[in-house]
Formats: structure tokens, C-alpha cells, sequence
């Protein structure tokens, strides 16, 4: 991990592996659990995967609230590091990042893939396409999130710096994506922009952001299709790696096929 400082932020990166570059925008729970994902990626690629300000335990500026603000800081960070050519993978909130980011700027980006992202709602204002974490109980929230809920650890197994970081994780989700709740209600309108070919992953077992909200993301994005995945929830990145991996190697192969 190494710091890097921009737009008078200091944010943490994992830079590690060689070849070709894939940026790797992680979700908003359950950080650590993203590693064994993050090192097969790195078997045979560079992987640049930023912490989001706020869940490094470093409290942002007062003006840093927003999920624009976060997709400008990761374009930043793209400059800052000359990525180029760049393959972005996002899960949930860093899916929500990713296509904020690619309505404004594809310059270094080759493909999206998308891992059950928030951001876009495919119901209208008074649907509920996304979980309310706040009437469920503990139980039924993992539950929404994991078709298997082994792939991670229940609160009395985990220790005091992990509680410490499910706290901060939940503050700096409702800092930058509670109002209004974990969408954009403008985003759809520019998902043409998103000019690169999308990859959506979900799993059908999701309960966290429902895949009923694929249909709107895959009609407004121009090359964009779907792999879905039976009995995976909403982190198919943590509970079906071999699998994550799998769209991931079809869409780098789509797009090399495109090329020649």
C-alpha cells in the first residue's frame, strides 16, 4: 500500500502485478474480503486499487461528500499514475464510482465491468430497489448480501480493528450515497457517454441491489452486456472468484476481438 497525494487529498493505493492495467474500484462493505479477488487479478495483470476517503480512517474536507467527488479523485488518480489503456472492474459503490466516472471521461479506459453496481435505479421514486439496511436486523442484512453466509465472518468472530472498520464503513457509505439513496437519479440520462464496452455481473441471489435494476443500465449503455450468476449475492467478487474472473478474461477477450 502507498500514498499517494491529490486535489489536496491523501488517499492509500494497492498497486500490485504486472501487465496490463485494471483498475479496481472495491465495494463499500467488507474490504479485506476483496484480497483473495484482488491477487488472482494480479497473477497476470497490474492491479491500482484505491481506498475511498473516510473508510481509510482519515476523515475527508468538509467540501468531499459526494460520489462525483469520488470519480474525480479516481480520474485524478488515473492522471497521476498515467493509466492508460486501463481496464476499470467496480463492485457496488466503486460500480457506482465507475460509471460516473466513464459519463464524463473514456480517455483511459477500455472496458467497464461492473460488479452488481449501485447508482442507478431501475424503478421509479417510490420503488425500493435497494435494501433498507436500517430495517433489517443483522441476520437478514448479510443474508441480502451473501447467498452463502459462511464467505465472511459474523460480528462476535471478528475483532476490535474489524468492528472498528464495519463502523467506518457504514458512516462513509451514508456520508457520500444516502441522499439520495444509493442512486443518481441524472446518471441515467448520460449513460450513452458510457462509450466503452460493460460487462454487468450479478448474482441472482442478490437482495442488496436488486437485479432488477440491470434492464436500465444494459438499455443505456451502448455495448453493454450481463453475466448472471446462480446462488451468488451481491459480492460475486467474494463468494464465485473463479467465476468473477471468468467475465472479466470474456470481456478482455470481447474487446480484443474488437480490436483486430
Amino acid at each position: 500500500m502507498k500514498r499517494i497525494n491529490l486535489a489536496g487529498l491523501s488517499i492509500d493505493v494497492l498497486d500490485v502485478g504486472s501487465g496490463p492495467p485494471l483498475l479496481y474500484l472495491g465495494p463499500e462493505h467488507f474490504g479485506d474480503a476483496n484480497l483473495p479477488f484482488i491477487e488472482r487479478l494480479a497473477e497476470h495483470r497490474r492491479v491500482v486499487a484505491p481506498r475511498y476517503p473516510g473508510f481509510d480512517g482519515r476523515t475527508p474536507p468538509t467540501d468531499f461528500r459526494s460520489v462525483d467527488d469520488l470519480a474525480y479523485m479516481v480520474l485524478d488518480l488515473m492522471d497521476t499514475l498515467a493509466l492508460t489503456d486501463t481496464l476499470v472492474v467496480g463492485s457496488s459503490l466503486g460500480g457506482w464510482v465507475a460509471l460516473e466516472m466513464a459519463v464524463r471521461s473514456v480517455a483511459r479506459m477500455r472496458g467497464l465491468v461492473l460488479f452488481a453496481p449501485l447508482g442507478v435505479k431501475g424503478g421509479d421514486r417510490t420503488s425500493r430497489d435497494f435494501a433498507d439496511f436500517n430495517a433489517l436486523s443483522a441476520k437478514d442484512a448479510r443474508a441480502a448480501l451473501f447467498a452463502d453466509l459462511k464467505a465472511v465472518p459474523e460480528f462476535p468472530d471478528m475483532d476490535d480493528g474489524q468492528m472498528e472498520q464495519v463502523g467506518l464503513d457504514r458512516q462513509y457509505l451514508a456520508h457520500y450515497a444516502w441522499n439520495p439513496y444509493f442512486h443518481n437519479p441524472r446518471l441515467p440520462r448520460w449513460l450513452h457517454r458510457v462509450t466503452v464496452p460493460t460487462r454487468l455481473v450479478w448474482g441472482e441471489a442478490d437482495g442488496y441491489c436488486l437485479p432488477s435494476n440491470a434492464p436500465r443500465l444494459l438499455d443505456g449503455i451502448p455495448d453493454a452486456s450481463m453475466t448472471r450468476l446462480p446462488n451468488v449475492g451481491h459480492y460475486p467478487q467474494i463468494e464465485a472468484i473463479e467465476e468473477s474472473i471468468a467475465a472479466i478474461v470474456a470481456l478482455e477477450a470481447q474487446i480484443e476481438g474488437e480490436a483486430t
